[in-house]
């Protein structure tokens, strides 16, 4: 179990909306089912558990599961028709020049690198629009609301318009973040100790999701905080980064 515990912000007889732990597997993983992840998480708590969309291991956040087949069949035509909103919070390298945007580019699986993901023509069609929400120091602070919901469609879009998530050890230039990289000189750490990264995972967490609700039909939205972590760094970036 991951030292961040998962919490459950809102649940009733057909949807439980979990607020997911970085570096916690959404789903069982495929080699190793002993792994830690929420489907077997909810599964001792509730019984019967429906998997409607997914997050990467290193992604924290809004993350909602069906109770029972029928809110599965209709939560599933939501994100098949797209009408399900889901906002994230993202911060990127660089200092993005234009205040909203739209990244319209296809996404398809590297040819040679298993598990990654790049952009192509043969790829899949992918949508995400963005709204900056704070330039700090060298990075920039940005809501991302993606409009299909493609394998690291994120991490893969900014790469590719050069603002690269400021933690991303597949597309990025870094796989953590430490903090004498903005302090420098100012930073002190003890002779025999080893400093140790604010954050160390993909500097991406999913805010905000909206939804009809499958019993109700009423539209409802959840949002999760950020994580320690991440505050962590904007507060640090904050302080240090101008």
């Amino acid at each position: 179990m991951p030292k961040n515990k998962v919490e459950i912000i809102y649940e009733d007889d057909a949807i439980v909306i979990v607020n997911k732990p970085a570096k916690f597997l959404a789903i069982p993983d495929r080699y190793v089912a002993e792994k830690p992840n929420l489907v077997d998480f909810l599964k001792k708590r509730y019984g019967e558990i429906f998997v409607v969309h997914r997050l990467d291991k290193e992604t924290s956040g809004i993350i909602c599961y069906a109770k029972n087949a029928e809110s599965h069949r209709h939560l599933s035509k939501q994100f098949e028709d797209r009408t399900v909103e889901k906002i994230y919070k993202v911060l990127v390298e660089g200092k993005v020049h234009q205040p909203t945007g739209i990244i319209d580019k296809p996404i398809a699986r590297h040819v040679s690198i298993a598990g990654k993901m790049r952009i192509h023509s043969s790829g899949k069609p992918s949508v995400t629009h963005y709204e900056v929400e704070e330039y700090i120091g060298g990075y920039t602070l940005v809501q991302a609301n993606i409009k299909t919901g493609r394998t690291h469609q994120i991490r893969v879009h900014f790469a590719a318009i050069g603002y690269p998530l400021m933690i991303d050890g597949m597309y990025g230039r870094q796989d953590a973040f430490l903090l004498s990289s903005i302090k420098q000189k100012k930073f002190n750490i003890g002779k025999y100790e080893e400093e140790r990264p604010l954050m160390s995972r993909t500097t991406l967490h999913s805010w905000q999701l909206t939804l009809d609700h499958p019993a109700t039909g009423a539209r409802v939205s959840f949002e999760a905080p950020l994580p320690k972590d991440f505050s962590a760094v904007l507060k640090q970036l904050r302080k240090w980064g101008n």
